[in-house]
């Protein structure tokens, strides 16, 4: 009876944030263009909560003391978040700098041993 009973479908996973966060951090990691772009983006929003924060939302944030904690821990995540992406970028190009070098030293110094050979 075994060989006769349908198959059951595989059941479906279920959306795991996790997952999807480490797969979406290692592509901005990994590409300098996207990388640079997120700077870009999380520096442009810091500054223009800091200037809402500043003016226009003062009184607001003053009157409730935990919104004003939370926006402003979001104003400095968002400018730490951007601080380690370009120290992250600064030390990946500082290797492959490191990386050309090596491979152009190699190259003339090969080139100058078959010259005077």
């Amino acid at each position: 009876m075994d060989r006769f009973e349908m198959e059951q479908p595989p059941k479906r996973k279920s959306f795991w944030m996790l997952p999807f966060a480490v797969h979406a951090t290692r592509g901005i990691i990994r590409d300098q263009s996207t990388r640079r772009w997120t700077m870009f983006g999380t520096l442009l929003i810091a500054l223009l909560l800091l200037f809402v924060g500043s003016t226009f939302l003062d009184s607001v944030l003053r009157a409730h003391p935990i919104w004003f904690i939370l926006f402003w821990f979001f104003v400095a995540w968002l400018t730490l978040t951007a601080i380690l992406l370009a120290l992250f970028d600064l030390l990946i190009v500082r290797a492959q700098t490191r990386r050309a070098k090596r491979i152009l030293s190699d190259s003339v110094s090969a080139s100058q041993t078959g010259d005077s050979e």
